[in-house]
């Protein structure tokens, strides 16, 4: 796989983890009245394609992103010269189960507030619902995880519905990812959310790339 491109800085990295987290703070009951909407969501509207070669980030996979969605390379290796509590929270937020974040599609510029993150992990004999159970069992407060087989573009792959319960905010809020294995490894689609109803709201940007998901190696 080649150059993931610019990654993003570890300070740009905490200051989105706590935007996210006062954004949260500043309206803690904005998911209990969501609705529930279905998980077959309709596609968003096109907005530009990434993971191939000279794209925003370079992956193992390309799909098409939501219109005014923006992606951003993430460079793991770039916050390892991190030390004392910086480095535990830069590998925390970075790494889950055997992924380790490569990308972010950031919704904030389609009105929304939220991430379609990218994670990638190391080839090996895994298959994809394994690689999607241990991602899931990483998430602190996650729980009620609902597998499924699906066809995502022109990949056979596995996706997760669950929930994470914030001990901290007293709420829960829903949870979509799915994953593919590739030659280059496994490659992993998470949505979360500000909330269920956020959620909800950025689950057309998600369908648009499940749909759209194609495999940049043979």
């Amino acid at each position: 796989m080649g150059n993931v491109g610019q990654g993003l800085t570890l300070a740009a990295l905490l200051t989105g983890l706590m935007t996210g987290c006062a954004a949260e703070e500043a309206d803690p009951d904005a998911a209990s009245g969501a609705s529930g909407a279905s998980a077959t969501a309709k596609v968003a509207q096109r907005g530009g394609s990434i993971g191939a070669s000279g794209s925003a980030c370079e992956l193992p996979v390309t799909f098409d992103i939501a219109e005014f969605w923006k992606a951003e390379a993430v460079d793991a290796e770039e916050t390892s010269t991190a030390t004392g509590d910086l480095a535990d929270l830069a590998d925390a937020f970075l790494r889950q189960g055997p992924v380790t974040m490569a990308c972010e599609v950031d919704a904030k510029p389609a009105g929304k507030i939220g991430f379609l993150r990218v994670w990638t992990g190391e080839p090996g004999d895994t298959d994809a619902r394994a690689v999607l159970e241990d991602f899931v069992a990483a998430e602190q407060g996650a729980s009620g995880a609902r597998y499924r087989t699906v066809k995502a573009g022109d990949i056979t792959g596995t996706e997760v519905e669950y929930v994470t319960t914030s001990e901290l905010l007293e709420e829960t809020k829903k949870e979509h990812a799915l994953a593919v294995t590739t030659a280059e490894g496994p490659v992993v689609l998470h949505l979360g959310g500000m909330d269920t109803a956020e959620h909800e709201a950025m689950l057309p940007a998600y369908e648009l790339a499940k749909s759209t998901l194609h495999t940049t190696t043979g």
